[in-house]
């Protein structure tokens, strides 16, 4: 078998030199083109590797931040609020405004506690629930009213759980 013999006209010399050519153009392009994106990509993952750095560093330093910050509020942690609860006020069929005046009189005795730090008074819990106790309250009528300390939670919010006897 014999190969035909295209390569002697003219026209199909042509055909194949301008695929040859062609071939050669297109890959040149092709080339061209991926080298130019591939310095963008190349570009682009740099500057994300300089970002990264940075924001590295700065959370580093945001860490140190609030790690100081954070033993520095552990030592100062200061009492903010002071709640009352009435634990036994249906026994006595106290009305809501009653029970109001007697959790003011109390959070009243125990305000001096406020912007105080956590750790005095934790060391004064004692000296707090005999307060609370010698306490007298006596606005209803022939009664008068005492307390006892069922439970104090100290924290930011001292939280204290009060029950109420009569006394005459």
């Amino acid at each position: 078998m014999r190969i035909p013999p295209y390569y002697r006209k003219p026209s199909w010399q042509r055909f194949f030199s301008g695929v040859v050519v062609g071939a050669l153009i297109s890959w040149g392009f092709f080339l061209y083109t991926y080298g130019h994106l591939q310095e963008q990509h190349v570009a682009i993952i740099m500057k994300q590797k300089e970002t990264i750095k940075e924001l590295n560093k700065e959370i580093d330093i945001w860490k140190e931040d609030v790690e100081k910050l954070n033993n520095q509020n552990e030592q100062l942690l200061t009492v903010q609020t002071i709640k009352v609860n009435i634990q036994n006020s249906d026994k006595y069929k106290l009305d809501k405004m009653m029970e109001y005046k007697i959790q003011k009189h109390i959070e009243e005795d125990l305000s001096n506690l406020k912007a105080k730090d956590i750790e005095s008074v934790i060391n004064t819990r004692h000296l707090i629930m005999k307060t609370i106790e010698n306490e007298r309250f006596d606005e209803i009528e022939d009664y008068i009213f005492k307390f006892k300390v069922t439970q104090l939670v100290i924290s930011t919010t001292v939280i204290v759980e009060v029950e109420i006897f009569k006394s005459q």
